[in-house]
């Protein structure tokens, strides 16, 4: 049986929006997947009863305490022992779930990321990453949107294999072309990071590295299936990306291209380069974005996505 975790408490809507969204999700996911909620149980199983669900197509882990998004990450996650969050991780590490979902606190699951489930061996820095839909009709993965502001070219480099590996096992794409986000085209061009990462990138022969890629053609869909670049970039490009749907969606503008922009299909942020799936999910999540999350959650699982990176790390000699 898979188990698929989730946070029920975390989320600007917890937890009716996240329970709401688990029930959407029970005749989506596979048969031999089960959905595990972390929470206040009564609050469960009130939201549960009001939606006319059982909850015995759940199992429910009863907590007792909730890390808020104003909290201190790192000691609300030691503090609070028994918080949604703490608990999940630490199901997670014991692997008593496969996978662990959550809308809350994004730092206490980067907290949780970082020291309850571990990176994986080799990895300087695990990267979040963030699906663009393109022109061409299937998505690109850009990466870091957000961890890692600052980065060396040996984490960029890295982000190169992580992100061709996860594009590959999740998304199906064959030998995905891996680009450089740059200034232009032309090898000489960027800054000196972006200089040093083009030459480790060219040289990394586990990916389809097909050069620089300028910011007017990320969402085309032509030039590449991953694009690497540092989380202050990435994060600019997320959310400008996100504006422009909103201002699109306000005008009353929409086709295929712009509703892919719309977070509630994607539902979270995967966490790569650690030791188990986890997925973060924006903290106003509605009930279809939950959905989305614990889908994504699955697919993530099952594409064997840590086990593929933990083998491609295995002799990796980078050191920070």
């Amino acid at each position: 049986m898979l188990k698929i975790g989730l946070d029920a408490m975390g989320g600007d809507f917890a937890p009716e929006a996240i329970v709401q969204g688990a029930v959407l999700a029970l005749d989506k996911v596979a048969a031999d997947s089960r959905i595990v909620l972390f929470g206040d149980e009564a609050k469960i199983k009130a939201v549960l009863e009001a939606e006319g669900c059982s909850a015995d197509r759940f199992d429910i882990v009863a907590t007792t305490e909730v890390i808020e998004m104003g909290d201190h990450p790192a000691k609300a996650f030691q503090a609070k022992a028994n918080s949604s969050i703490t608990v999940g991780f630490g199901y997670l590490a014991k692997g008593l779930i496969h996978g662990f979902a959550s809308a809350g606190s994004t730092g206490a699951m980067m907290v949780g990321s970082m020291y309850a489930v571990k990176p994986i061996e080799g990895v300087i820095r695990p990267t979040i990453s963030s699906l663009v839909p393109t022109a061409a009709g299937r998505p690109a993965l850009l990466l870091d949107v957000g961890l890692n502001v600052d980065c060396k070219p040996e984490v960029l480099a890295q982000y190169g294999l992580i992100g061709s590996i996860y594009a590959e096992s999740v998304l199906g794409i064959e030998r995905p072309r891996v680009a450089l986000l740059n200034i232009g085209e032309e090898e000489a061009k960027g800054n000196a990071q972006s200089k040093a990462t083009y030459e480790l990138l060219k040289t990394e022969e586990r990916i389809n590295f097909v050069g620089n890629v300028e910011g007017s053609h990320i969402f085309s869909g032509k030039v590449a299936d991953v694009i690497v670049c540092d989380g202050f970039v990435g994060n600019t490009v997320l959310k400008m990306a996100e504006g422009l749907y909103r201002i699109n969606k306000a005008m009353g503008g929409g086709n295929s291209f712009w509703e892919a922009m719309n977070y509630e299909h994607v539902g979270g942020t995967p966490v790569l380069g650690v030791n188990a799936p986890v997925i973060i999910g924006h903290g106003c999540s509605s009930a279809q974005a939950i959905c989305s999350m614990v889908l994504s959650t699955e697919q993530t699982i099952r594409a064997g996505v840590t086990a593929r990176l933990q083998q491609a790390f295995k002799n990796e000699q980078f050191t920070e």
